[in-house]
């Protein structure tokens, strides 16, 4: 898996330790995405402030997520991304926002897949 942002990274452990001396890194999936954060500032402060928000929390600890079992991952992601693990970050207002995790020995990069009201979010779960 390449990240544009640090290179190559690794798959990490299930467990989601967490070395105290790694860097870590967010980036977005793909240009897609980071096009769309830009873009939602000036159509949705708000919702920009809630995901930068996110960002700033998921620099201080990646897990802070919630972990979606293996089985509930929409096969979208597997798809699209080839991940193998899927977080869900709760946003106010009913908004989700969907990240994979993975690391090397000396960095995690959370990967920012898309973000979802949460009608889509139920949709894109099949709930």
């Amino acid at each position: 898996m390449e990240s544009p942002t640090c290179g190559k990274v690794f798959k990490i452990p299930p467990s989601g330790c967490m070395k105290p001396d790694r860097t870590i890194f967010v980036t977005f999936a793909d240009e897609k995405a980071k096009e769309a954060f830009e873009k939602v500032k000036g159509r949705n402060p708000e919702l920009h402030k809630f995901i930068s928000r996110a960002i700033d929390d998921l620099k201080k600890n990646p897990f802070c997520g919630i972990h979606v079992p293996k089985r509930l991952i929409p096969k979208i992601y597997i798809q699209k991304y080839g991940i193998n693990n899927l977080w869900k970050y709760d946003l106010p207002d009913g908004w989700r926002l969907l990240y994979s995790v993975a690391g090397s020995e000396v960095s995690i990069v959370a990967i920012i897949l898309e973000w979802l009201p949460h009608k889509d979010y139920e949709r894109r779960f099949e709930y």
